[in-house]
């Protein structure tokens, strides 16, 4: 048995599983990756189930449409079945197929400006709205509604920033190399997301407004 000043934390343990269950889906969507650069249909097929949820619940942020978000996730897997002989592993499996269909979306975002709406498509938002919550409940969707309008008043990047890192929770250094920029400007775009977002909240609330910040980015 260990000392009481060597045993270790659950936490501890359970940050250890989680990075070796990290690092084992890791190895195993590269296996996936390479089966594929040689057109191997069954990896495919375990690949595209792997990310056709986690793509969807996150193209269904920016639009309701779900031919749309369908088209997208289609595209997005049909490059990775197209291209997987072309990755080098300078980056994380995730990180690259995250980064194609971020491409898509920024495609669809400049081709029908009009379309997409922040987080239309949520069930967990449709749930909200059809539940009848409790004072507490009602509170929480109300602050997660003048997220979503704050959000959607975010420039793209700004808002693809966030969403990426909050959201897919991608850090720095990953959403540098989905969004092909420098680390210092992702973090450069978070910090002006979050003031525009604190100057912005407190309108939506109808109480007013912080001193205002500059926010360019």
């Amino acid at each position: 048995m260990l000392e009481d000043g060597h045993r270790r934390s659950p936490d501890r343990v359970s940050q250890r599983r989680t990075d070796h269950d990290h690092a084992t889906g890791s190895a195993t969507e590269l296996e996936w990756l390479r089966a594929i650069a040689r057109q191997d249909r069954v990896a495919f097929e375990h690949l595209y189930r792997q990310y056709h949820g986690l793509l969807s619940r996150f193209l269904a942020r920016f639009t309701s449409r779900r031919d749309v978000i369908e088209e997208m996730v289609n595209e997005t897997l049909w490059v990775v079945w197209r291209t997987a002989g072309s990755f080098r592993g300078e980056s994380k499996v995730r990180t690259w197929i995250i980064g194609i269909a971020y491409r898509c979306l920024m495609k669809q975002l400049r081709d029908h400006p009009a379309e997409p709406t922040y987080g239309a498509g949520e069930r967990d938002q449709e749930a909200l709205h059809e539940a009848a919550p409790d004072e507490s409940e009602a509170r929480q969707a109300e602050l997660r509604d003048w997220l979503r309008h704050g959000m959607a008043l975010l420039p793209d990047e700004q808002r693809m920033t966030i969403e990426l890192a909050y959201y897919l929770g991608q850090s720095c250094e990953e959403i540098a190399a989905i969004m092909n920029c420098a680390v210092g400007t992702v973090k450069a775009r978070m910090f002006h997301a979050r003031v525009r977002l604190r100057n912005t909240l407190p309108e939506l609330g109808g109480e007013d407004s912080p001193p205002t910040h500059s926010a360019q980015a």
